[in-house]
């Protein structure tokens, strides 16, 4: 493979610490006093309950509305660690793999605002790019400690 200033490799680098700082910049806009009392839920559970699909009607009242405060700090606390995995190149292909499905289930819940899908459509081909051209392979504390 040619590339031009960097080896193949390190660019999949430069891709998976860019979008590691994309989730970092998703944890930290947050409005965390706001988020963990639960404004975050509230607002996905809005748009869930006019969602055209049954499954995610009552997928989100089984499972995210009963518990509207843990699931808030699992989303937020999901997107640091992810965040944070993928900048250092820890457990990469695990964070790669979380990644991609928060992104598939925000695209599920928001399937009629094509708005919101251009953030999660490139998210989540980054993520399928990474995990696929192997991105922890340079720069990552998964290669130093011979991981993967």
């Amino acid at each position: 493979m040619d590339t031009i200033w960097l080896t193949g490799a390190e660019w999949l680098a430069v891709l998976r610490i860019g979008l590691g700082l994309w989730w970092l910049e998703s944890w930290r806009h947050k409005d965390k006093k706001t988020w963990f009392e639960g404004g975050g839920i509230t607002w996905a559970a809005d748009i869930a309950a006019k969602h055209r699909w049954t499954p995610v009607r009552s997928g989100f009242e089984v499972v995210v509305r009963p518990r509207p405060k843990t699931m808030a700090y699992v989303v937020a606390y999901a997107e640091l660690a992810l965040g944070l995995g993928l900048i250092l190149g820890l457990l990469t292909p695990v964070a790669l793999v979380g990644g991609l499905l928060l992104n598939v289930l925000y695209f599920t819940l928001m399937i009629h605002d094509w708005a919101e899908q251009g953030q999660n459509s490139m998210m989540a081909l980054i993520s399928v790019v990474g995990l696929f051209g192997m991105s922890w392979q340079t720069w990552s504390l998964d290669n130093a400690l011979g991981w993967f």
